[in-house]
């Protein structure tokens, strides 16, 4: 029986740390942080939960059940689990995580010089897809060399950049928002969805327990093992990172007050910190992984999709550039406003999910758990989205009554209900079958 020696568990912690290092890891925290002020550290702890302790719990649970998405829906059924497996691949491709990866790029390393307007960001953005969809078709040994090379340059850079955040701060902490001084952990909460990691452990933690298998570990146990201390190893770089880069923000009111995302607020402290040379390294290590993260993405999605419909997935990746194209078109402001909504309603689900699945061992019938705790946190998801989304004049008022429901959690409470309810049944249904079978 084969185990993993000390650094081969480092080096399996480093993968999993750049699987899932991306845009949305390094530009939301600083806004956030800005936003937070003075209850900075609040708002980080909150962060950390969806940021970081949802992702390793998904790897963990995909650990166990020995395989990828498709066997943690298993208890939901072929159908249920289908639909829910297409709503988290859409989302981390072609509707919010890929195009993303594209604007993020854009802003941080072009926008600077050229601006901020339409055409400079379409010539990008088609040049961008136009490279990805290249390497996605042309995989081959190009982009394992352009990882091996992007992800320690972009460590070091996360390195100066979040030592400089804490030893040269651009000014004090700055005032809180209006919108995180009623509750800063839950808005911090909230925030750490836009990451979409957990979306994203979703699909990539099958490829942690493979990394792991590949090795020659094929004890059940050990590979939950490994897999959680690879996590634990990405926690803790994803926490350092994500804690920097929040005092960053809170820091940077003074320099980049009128900001309107996180780019921005990089962009104007690393210029002020470092000037144009600074700028110009940051642009060129994020453009790559970016491009690099896409790529992985958009190779999942025409796996994926391709497995699932009778399309080949030179067809599938293609139709998926040139909708993220479009998509990326529409500027980061207004995709992240547009994904808001979107992730109140499918993180619900994914939470749920991970969490029952972690608790297996307490249901006697899985499906009888699963089922109507899943279909609660649909009914109550959906309904928190529409509110997120401007629309809280089509939910009926029941639902705006609820605890937490002013915070884009309404969900919980019932959910929780739903849930003791599910296993007091489960646990009488199955005394019940346990005598009958007796009889």
């Amino acid at each position: 029986m084969n185990r993993l020696k000390g650094f081969d568990l480092l080096a399996l912690g480093f993968m999993t740390f750049a699987l899932f290092l991306g845009a949305g890891n390094i530009i939301f925290p600083p806004s956030a942080g800005m936003a937070a002020g003075e209850f900075i550290w609040r708002a980080a702890l909150g962060f950390l939960l969806t940021g970081v302790g949802l992702p390793l719990l998904t790897v963990v649970a995909l650990a166990r059940v020995g395989g990828g998405m498709d066997r943690l829906t298993a208890p939901l059924g072929k159908f249920a689990g289908t639909v829910l497996a297409v709503a988290v691949y859409l989302a981390i491709g072609p509707l919010f995580a890929t195009p993303r990866t594209a604007v993020v790029s854009f802003e941080m390393g072009i926008a600077p010089f050229s601006g901020n307007s339409g055409m400079p960001l379409f010539i990008y953005t088609l040049v961008f897809f136009a490279a990805m969809l290249f390497l996605v078709l042309n995989p081959g040994q190009l982009v394992n060399r352009i990882g091996k090379f992007i992800t320690p340059v972009l460590l070091a850079a996360l390195l100066v950049l979040g030592g400089a955040a804490i030893l040269a701060p651009a000014g004090e902490v700055g005032a809180v928002n209006e919108s995180y001084r009623g509750a800063p952990l839950i808005k911090g909460f909230l925030e750490g969805y836009l990451t979409m990691d957990t979306l994203g452990a979703l699909v990539f933690g099958i490829v942690i327990a493979t990394a792991i298998r590949d090795r020659g570990v094929t004890e059940p146990a050990l590979v939950t093992r490994y897999s959680m201390i690879a996590g634990v190893i990405a926690a803790i770089g994803l926490s350092l990172v994500y804690l920097a880069l929040f005092y960053l923000g809170a820091t940077s009111q003074g320099i980049a007050g009128g900001a309107e995302n996180g780019v921005q607020i990089l962009t104007t402290y690393v210029q002020h910190t470092f000037g144009t040379p600074g700028s110009l390294l940051l642009a060129v290590v994020i453009t790559l992984a970016c491009l690099t993260t896409a790529v992985g993405l958009t190779t999942a999605c025409g796996e994926f999709f391709s497995a699932l419909l009778p399309v080949s997935y030179r067809s599938v990746v293609i139709v998926f550039a040139l909708f993220s194209l479009l998509v990326a078109n529409q500027g980061l402001t207004q995709l992240i406003s547009v994904s808001v909504p979107v992730l109140v309603g499918l993180y619900p689900l994914a939470i749920v999910l991970v969490a029952l699945s972690l608790l297996d061992r307490f249901w006697l019938s899985s499906s009888r758990v699963f089922v109507p705790v899943m279909a609660v946190t649909l009914v109550f998801g959906v309904v928190d989205g529409l509110a997120a989304a401007g629309l809280g004049s089509w939910v009926p008022a029941l639902f705006t009554q609820l605890p937490l429901a002013d915070q884009s959690m309404g969900w919980l409470v019932p959910v929780l209900v739903m849930l003791v309810l599910a296993v007091v049944t489960d646990r009488l249904l199955g005394r019940a079958e346990r005598v009958q079978h007796r009889a």
